[in-house]
């Protein structure tokens, strides 16, 4: 055994395959980073605030472990995750149908709805290496048709389900300080504060996703599949850079 190839020590075809699996993988590992980043920043920040408050409710401050395992923390969380997800459930239903000329977001104008066997490549038209659902002309094949958009439905509505019950134990314990009396889980979805930490989280969503479709038909990313080609006409609508 050489020395290079010896116990603890990487072979040239290892760091091989370890670079190429972050180089093929740098999209979703950048953002996972990104997402765990942020999410720490967001504890720490969301400890400090949580107990400036209680030292001015006249309690005494908790510990970042503790923070961690509160309501608070859980519904400003969850409050986030259910809009981000109802965004990405909006957008894939609703390019099936919907289109927006020049917009490299938008499928080609004649191609609105769920196109053809054909073109999809499922059921007889299935390619070799396409899924084995993709193949099935039986309930699989329906529903793996669709599994994208239902898997974000579900997690939108698992997150906001979540929202919903970290919200009103955190709401409960405002209360509970303030010396009132806590409401039922069905009086909060009706309460302002639900309203409000679902609405401010929706408009937003829905504004990027409204500026993406509309700017990126005039403007451009060299190199990005978000966006089209630099020299592609603003007319053209569904032809994306690479």
């Amino acid at each position: 055994m050489s020395p290079a190839s010896g116990p603890g020590k990487a072979t040239p075809r290892g760091r091989h395959r370890v670079l190429r699996f972050l180089r093929h993988n740098s999209l979703g590992l950048f953002f996972l980073i990104a997402f765990l980043v942020a999410l720490a920043g967001q504890a720490v920040a969301g400890h400090a605030g949580f107990n400036n408050q209680l030292v001015t409710d006249g309690m005494a401050p908790v510990s970042l472990g503790v923070y961690l395992t509160t309501s608070d923390f859980a519904v400003d969380v969850t409050e986030n995750w259910q809009s981000e997800y109802l965004q990405f459930f909006l957008y894939i239903f609703g390019t099936v149908w919907l289109l927006q000329r020049g917009s490299p977001e938008s499928k080609e104008l004649d191609k609105a709805g769920t196109e053809s066997d054909k073109d999809q490549m499922v059921g007889e038209y299935a390619k070799e290496g396409s899924p084995r659902w993709a193949a099935a002309t039986d309930w699989r094949g329906l529903v793996y048709s669709r599994s994208l958009g239902i898997v974000m439905g579900g997690i939108f509505l698992l997150s906001w389900l979540a929202q919903s019950i970290t919200g009103v134990a955190a709401y409960n314990e405002q209360q509970l300080r303030q010396l009132q009396a806590p409401i039922s889980w069905g009086a909060y979805l009706s309460s302002a504060d639900f309203w409000s930490r679902t609405l401010q989280n929706w408009q937003s969503e829905l504004l990027a996703v409204a500026s993406m479709a509309i700017l990126a038909i005039y403007l451009r990313q060299r190199g990005s599949p978000e966006s089209k080609p630099v020299g592609a006409s603003h007319g053209s609508t569904g032809i994306e850079g690479g």
